[in-house]
């Protein structure tokens, strides 16, 4: 879940045309090609499993699957769309339905049934709609929400978890206070993804970093944000140079037990039950200036490229296969992720450790990662804003924004 696509790549698959790329079978079946990312030791498994399963309830398709780290699926798939070799099926963030802007993908309609479309939380697939037009189908959803050590909250005579920034600043002052190598707030700004920990605060001051198609940045709302972002990091309640960290060393640092607060995500939860089970931890909304809920909505999604190999069906056979409840949940539960189905939901309902994320979801606001320029915004975040630390916020600001119009 994290960054949108290359526009150079963009423009060189809508000259290109995507021709010939992965053509029938030699035997008369359909080849499909499947590109993933890797969430985890359990993606690939949980893959090959389906595969073998699908492929023996559908003889006359076979797929083929490849797994991508985050960190390098980007320059994959650009690799692979400039070379003509775009896969058929394609799970990633917003970046995958974003080629829906250059006509090189099925519209999601034609890539699953009416029952799975019906059965697909409406708000995911609203997110990244290109001009009222989704062109993604949302594989798994997630929100943030501020995990905290409840020991480190006792010994530091914190009652209650925060509820606003106040109190947040509070809270950290008085954890950090409680020395030994702890800290009271986690704040990652660094490269891997400072645009969440931005976007966090800034959607809980009622910024948003879209506004007819334009990227908005430079904004009071988002000045009141990082203002207290780097009061934060002034009042040294955040573990040291926040500008040069990223998310996860971070958490495994709260894993550990050395800080007080920091936004996660729901396989936070898994990791943390497999390498500190002894934690005493808990989950509550993210603070907001005055209380009310705010949350980072993220999903990712499934295309599939129109390549004029008539795969329509094929892939429509697929997905529907995958998000056959079963095999839904299966893939949710082993990546500790939230449904975005109905039927996932109800079945993820039963599990206190996600009810705080399931509960956000109403409030949840998205990156504008369908907007071209939403890239180069995405970057300037993680390059620039950890330099509020030394720099005015103003500053930081405007040059984002700056970067922001180059491709706006």
């Amino acid at each position: 879940m994290r960054r949108v696509i290359n526009a150079v790549a963009v423009a060189t698959v809508a000259a290109l045309g995507l021709a010939g790329c992965g053509s029938d079978s030699g035997s008369g079946g359909t080849e499909l090609e499947l590109l993933v990312p890797t969430y985890g030791d359990k993606t690939k498994p949980y893959w090959e499993d389906l595969i073998k399963a699908f492929e023996a309830e559908n003889s006359d398709i076979n797929v083929t699957l490849e797994t991508q780290s985050w960190d390098d699926i980007y320059t994959v798939l650009d690799t692979k769309i400039q070379n003509n070799r775009a896969p058929d099926i394609l799970e990633l963030d917003a970046a995958g339905p974003a080629y829906g802007s250059e006509d090189l993908l099925y519209k999601a309609e034609e890539i699953v049934s009416p029952e799975t479309m019906e059965d697909i939380e409406p708000s995911f697939i609203d997110s990244a709609k290109i001009d009222g037009q989704a062109y993604g189908v949302p594989t798994v959803a997630s929100t943030r929400a501020l995990f905290y050590n409840e020991d480190l909250l006792t010994k530091a005579g914190v009652t209650a978890p925060p509820k606003t920034w106040d109190e947040l600043l509070d809270a950290a002052k008085k954890i950090t206070a409680l020395g030994g190598g702890v800290y009271g707030y986690g704040m990652p700004l660094g490269s891997e993804e400072a645009q969440a920990e931005t976007s966090i605060f800034a959607y809980g001051a009622g910024a948003s970093w879209e506004s007819d198609g334009k990227m908005t940045i430079d904004t009071p709302e988002a000045n009141e944000a990082l203002t207290f972002m780097k009061q934060m990091i002034d009042a040294k309640v955040t573990q040291p140079d926040p500008g040069a960290t990223d998310r996860t060393p971070l958490l495994d640092v709260f894993i550990q037990g050395k800080i007080g607060m920091i936004q996660g995500l729901p396989p936070i939860v898994g990791q943390i039950n497999e390498k500190n089970p002894d934690l005493n931890w808990a989950i509550a909304p993210s603070p907001t200036p005055d209380g009310s809920p705010s949350t980072l909505g993220v999903a990712d999604y499934f295309v599939g490229f129109d390549k004029g190999e008539d795969k329509q069906e094929a892939i429509k056979k697929f997905l529907d296969f995958f998000y056959q409840k079963d095999n839904y949940v299966k893939f949710n539960d082993n990546e500790g992720f939230i449904p975005a189905t109905k039927s996932g939901a109800e079945a993820a309902a039963s599990k206190p450790e996600l009810k705080t994320f399931l509960d956000l979801l109403p409030d949840a606001k998205f990156y504008p990662a369908t907007n071209p320029a939403w890239n180069a915004t995405s970057g300037a975040f993680k390059d620039l804003v950890g330099q509020i630390q030394a720099k005015p916020v103003d500053d930081v600001l405007k040059q984002i924004q700056a970067k922001a119009e180059e491709t706006g």
